[in-house]
């Protein structure tokens, strides 16, 4: 078995694609994975997965026949996840404040216009890699225009986790 660590965009956002965890965990045991665990209502699942075949298209066809919408899904292994951690570029600020350091987990290599990033961001920090998109805000995200306007900036379905999550997931997947 490989574990595996789950991560859903938009779901139980403002009421919208409202997906219970319990029975999120009910139906990824349906379908055969060991050990489902989630956390928080955000869409983050560890599970360990017996290498059933299509498990990406599994997850989101049967997500869209039980609870109704089709949710962009990014899979990793614990080691993936953590070569992830392993590069963000803003550890010394996530030390000081996890909630101020976002991680956009990327669901395939992006590009992002230089220029209209620079005409957006503020106090926004960013670093792009091939598997993710790192983002210092340290006057938070609630207002930020750049924030606001990222998932469309990127040329690729990504979902965003501040450090603190980030790091819980690296937690929840090594136990």
């Amino acid at each position: 078995m490989t574990r595996r660590i789950l991560l859903l965009r938009g779901v139980n956002v403002g009421g919208a694609n409202r997906l219970p965890m319990s029975d999120f965990r009910d139906m990824l045991a349906g379908l055969g994975l060991g050990n489902p665990r989630t956390l928080i209502a955000s869409g983050n699942a560890v599970f360990d997965d017996p290498s059933l075949p299509g498990l990406h298209g599994l997850i989101t066809d049967t997500i869209a026949a039980r609870f109704g919408f089709r949710p962009d899904l990014i899979l990793h292994t614990p080691e993936s996840f953590a070569a992830i951690m392993a590069a963000n570029p803003f550890a010394a600020e996530a030390e000081g404040d996890g909630s101020k350091v976002h991680v956009f987990f990327l669901a395939a290599q992006a590009t992002l216009d230089s220029a209209k990033i620079a005409a957006l961001a503020t106090t926004e920090r960013l670093h792009l890699t091939p598997a993710a998109l790192y983002l210092h805000a340290p006057d938070g995200i609630g207002r930020s225009k750049l924030v606001e306007r990222l998932p469309r900036l990127l040329n690729t379905p990504s979902t965003a986790r501040n450090w603190n999550t980030v790091t819980a997931l690296a937690n929840l997947a090594a136990t």
